[in-house]
């Protein structure tokens, strides 16, 4: 078994992180992304124009990637689209009985190195792991 360094994902990782840290140094705004929509859907006065700036450039850097990278996007998902919506309305209610999501906390968090957002990091790939046997060991 050979290992090959991803070197597209550690692009991705450097960019997210480095998107973070500018994000806070220039503007003292933490890059979590359910605060970053949840600000969107009820703005403050000067609060709209970064968050829609940093989504678009969410969205267009994915689009770049896809034409100029050559990265591929799944068009193919196994789930039904309730099954989708469903699971995106738990995403949703866990972001906010969590006071953010695992971005928020794992990327921005951690960097501030916030006891909660470590916490909540930590059980997140707890959990991650045990679903992971349990799909893959029981199941």
């Amino acid at each position: 078994m050979e290992f090959a360094v991803p070197w597209s994902s550690l692009l991705g990782g450097i960019l997210l992180g480095a998107s973070a840290l500018l994000l806070l140094l220039f503007n003292g705004k933490v890059a979590g992304i359910s605060g970053i929509i949840g600000g969107l859907i009820s703005p403050g006065k000067q609060d709209f124009l970064w968050r829609l700036l940093f989504l678009l450039g969410m969205v267009c850097g994915g689009w770049l990637a896809i034409q100029f990278l050559g990265i591929t996007f799944p068009s193919d998902f196994s789930a039904s689209p309730i099954v989708i919506i469903i699971a995106g309305l738990f995403v949703g209610l866990g972001s906010g009985l969590g006071n953010g999501c695992t971005s928020g906390h794992g990327i921005c968090g951690i960097g501030r190195l916030s006891v909660r957002s470590i916490a909540a990091t930590c059980t997140f790939m707890a959990v991650a792991a045990v679903t992971v046997f349990i799909r893959l060991h029981v199941m």
